[in-house]
């Protein structure tokens, strides 16, 4: 695979990584690297949120989920977070 693939944020998941501490932010880019590996590895969505995908991976022993969407160049980082609230913050 020659091609780079380019990661985009959105701004919810810019304001949620920000807050992070320096050993999360390590446990996020790992899952980012593996979304950009196999970008099927998340949970595809269905009815409202069809088109989405969501990985879900530990962080500091915590389940956190990072929601996002493809396409064979880019993947657009929608949101990261807990189980709570999540896809209701999803859907706006």
């Amino acid at each position: 695979m020659g091609d780079a693939v380019q990661v985009q944020q959105s701004a919810m998941f810019k304001r949620a990584y920000k807050r992070l501490h320096k050993n999360q932010k390590a446990d996020v880019d790992d899952a980012v690297a593996d979304i950009v590996r196999d970008p099927t590895i998340g949970e595809a969505k269905k009815g409202d949120l069809a088109g989405v995908f969501v990985h879900k991976f530990k962080c500091n022993d915590q389940l956190t989920l990072l929601a996002y969407e493809y396409d064979p160049g880019t993947r657009l980082l929608l949101l990261l977070g807990s189980h709570e609230n999540f896809y209701r913050d999803l859907k706006r």
